[in-house]
């Protein structure tokens, strides 16, 4: 470690900020995205910048290293272990990035560059910086994708970023940034795209990176629970401005500023779902008498279904398979899923990237076809089912997709895409269908002036509403919400969760609500399915699934959870270190 690094980090604040503002130009004029900032972080301690999408905390970050575009104005004063980067020439200001402060972006698939090998990226990095030879340069990529823990570094090193996961793009992308021993590591939104087992992993290696380094870290993001499992201090941002700070500790425990109070009351935490707050390090420890209780939840749960009538949904020994392409064998993606949905039902399907998941919500409405064993919806059988077939069934299902703004059709305003399923179908037309649109936007509680507006002129909560509205047009008496809440805020996603469990009341329909996120699950599901590798580990009522996990990997899944309480998460964190460690000495 550098004699500047350590000096920085003894003689007071690493970074400061003073007074820093940040103006765009549009049509004309100056739009504040952030006011006269004031902060400062100490070399190995962390500072979360937290607040919904629009308050200003990624412009302002990346206004420290002059990221910004030409139609911004920079005020006010940045200065890392007491030198002015204010004003600094092009090239000073390079050597800065990379060298002394380095950047985690939320998609590694795009900050990564896709025409190069990983280990060409990061040998690229020390050459410029340090001058190294290849082999020296070579030497210390692998050594640095070693100490991120990828499984094997000589193959992420040889391989393409989209030959990876995003779990192990993410970690080549933080070898990459910490390959010149920064000073500072700001962390824009690091986890937000990944599992939470991934997440939590990724959460313990910036910790252990902090301390070895001791680096500072700039925690860019909205979730409260990322903030409790990570950093020291937190500052809240609303509108450009800061409207709390303080250490986590005392702002977690004591929010004086109402905004903070919301933010941190619309995290959603296991255990919510049935007003009952689950003591989830309790829960991973499986003994005689959580065996019995899960057994007798199991049984209630088979006696309550029973009275429900004939499934929405049902899968028989059902296995998926994605076609053979070229010289890329066939992928048996859905392997022996069984399972039912029945009417007014809530079913939520849980697992990580790849488990499956999705394919199985796709197949439900014929978007995949079935390799093995019987599929029934709404009464049909879709195993081999033909196109006029599919077209039937595609009237009793409604799908929501993850990302509105790609499922809604930029052209057409968002009246139109929520007529357009009616109209297609014959559903309705002309006034009807008018008075139809008009209605199911009341539903979804956005105004019925919006009927004229673009996807592009709303915000992401607001496209999902619409998303929710055109999924609900033909009235389906089967739902299949892949992923809905993934991509708003915090505080956006809790409204969602709100207006779908409203409407699911009102309604009746059966839901197959698919997410990684157990917290989310639990506020809407009346059972939990849990997935790995293709394959269905457990099934059972939400509180037994929850309260008395018997899988191991379903106690994975829930001890990566994080929470928005300090204390709770130190021990949540040490509760799955634990588990995880038994797991290795049993194998």
């Amino acid at each position: 470690m550098s004699a500047a690094h350590e000096h920085g980090a003894a003689t007071g604040p690493l970074l400061e900020v003073t007074d820093l503002s940040v103006d765009f130009a549009v049509d004309g004029f100056w739009v504040p995205a952030a006011k006269k900032l004031n902060y400062a972080v100490e070399g190995g301690k962390a500072l979360a910048i937290v607040g919904e999408s629009g308050s200003g905390k990624s412009a302002s970050s990346m206004a420290i290293l002059d990221l910004l575009p030409g139609n911004a104005r920079i005020q006010g004063s940045v200065k890392l272990a007491g030198r002015e980067l204010r004003g600094l020439r092009p090239d000073a200001m390079r050597r800065v990035r990379g060298g002394d402060i380095a950047v985690i972006f939320q998609e590694p698939m795009t900050a990564l560059n896709p025409v190069y090998t990983v280990g060409f990226q990061i040998i690229e990095t020390l050459r410029i910086h340090f001058g190294m030879s290849p082999s020296a340069a070579r030497e210390r990529a692998l050594e640095l994708l070693d100490m991120v823990e990828l499984p094997d570094p000589l193959k992420a090193f040889n391989s393409y970023p989209h030959q990876l996961s995003g779990g192990q793009r993410q970690r080549a992308m933080i070898a990459q940034s910490i390959s010149c021993d920064p000073k500072l590591l700001i962390a824009d939104e690091p986890t937000t795209a990944l599992d939470v087992t991934v997440q939590a992993e990724i959460l313990d290696l910036m910790r252990d990176l902090r301390h070895r380094l001791n680096s500072a870290i700039l925690l860019i993001t909205h979730d409260m629970g990322v903030v409790a499992d990570l950093a020291d201090d937190i500052v809240v941002m609303r509108q450009g401005e800061i409207v709390e700070r303080g250490t986590v500790a005392g702002v977690f425990a004591n929010p004086t500023h109402p905004y903070t109070q919301q933010l941190l009351g619309a995290v959603p935490r296991i255990g919510d779902g049935d007003g009952t707050r689950i003591d989830t390090t309790a829960a991973l420890r499986a003994d005689t008498t959580a065996i019995e209780l899960a057994a007798q939840a199991a049984e209630e749960d088979v006696q309550r279904r029973a009275s429900l009538g004939e499934p929405v949904l049902s899968f028989e020994h059902v296995a998926i398979e994605y076609p053979k392409r070229g010289r890329v064998p066939a992928f048996r993606a859905v392997d022996d899923a069984n399972f039912t949905i029945f009417p007014g039902e809530v079913v939520g399907l849980v697992g990580e990237s790849g488990s499956g998941k999705t394919t199985v919500g796709r197949a439900a409405i014929g978007l995949i076809p079935i390799a093995d064993g019987v599929a029934t919806v709404v009464g049909r059988d879709i195993s081999h089912a033909k196109r006029p077939l599919l077209r039937e069934v595609h009237k009793d299902v409604g799908i929501v997709f993850q990302d509105p703004s790609s499922s809604l059709n930029p052209r057409l305003p968002i009246g139109q895409s929520i007529g357009e399923p009616m109209l297609l179908s014959g559903a309705a037309k002309g006034r009807e269908l008018d008075a139809r649109v008009e209605e199911l936007l009341d539903a979804v509680e956005l105004p019925r002036a919006y009927r004229n507006r673009y996807p592009h002129e709303l915000s992401g909560g607001q496209k999902q509403r619409v998303g929710i509205a055109r999924a609900l047009s033909l009235k389906p008496k089967l739902l299949i919400a892949d992923e809905p809440t993934s991509a708003l805020d915090v505080s956006v996603q809790a409204t969602v969760l709100e207006l779908m469990r409203r409407l699911q009341n009102e309604l009746g329909f059966a839901c197959l609500f698919i997410s990684h996120d157990l917290a989310v699950v639990d506020t809407l599901s009346d059972r939990i399915i849990v997935m790995q590798h293709g394959k269905i580990v457990e099934q059972g009522a939400t509180g037994q699934i929850l309260r008395h996990p018997r899988d191991p990997y379903t106690q994975r899944l829930i001890a990566a959870v994080p929470v928005p309480d300090p204390v709770e998460q130190k021990l949540r964190r040490e509760a799955r270190q634990a588990l995880l460690a038994a797991e290795r000495d049993g194998q």
